[in-house]
């Protein structure tokens, strides 16, 4: 059972040094953003907050609306 124990220890520490390869040789981590996708920006594709601020943006050709008190 203790044998088990150290065998099954063993190969998480493996996988663990493995997973974190590239952090110990220090290479950047792949930006997985939306915005920082250069494929997609090509396509014209951005990321929901992006859109949303751009909808939400008043336009200067917009006809002001008249309220009524």
């Amino acid at each position: 059972m203790f044998r088990l124990f150290l065998l099954i220890c063993g190969i998480l520490a493996i996988g663990l040094l493995l997973l974190s390869i590239r952090v110990l040789v220090g290479k950047r981590f792949v930006h997985t953003h939306v915005d920082g996708n250069k494929a997609l920006e090509r396509k014209g594709i951005h990321c929901a907050q992006s859109q949303d601020a751009v909808i939400c943006r008043p336009r200067r050709t917009a006809v002001q609306e008249k309220h009524r008190d």
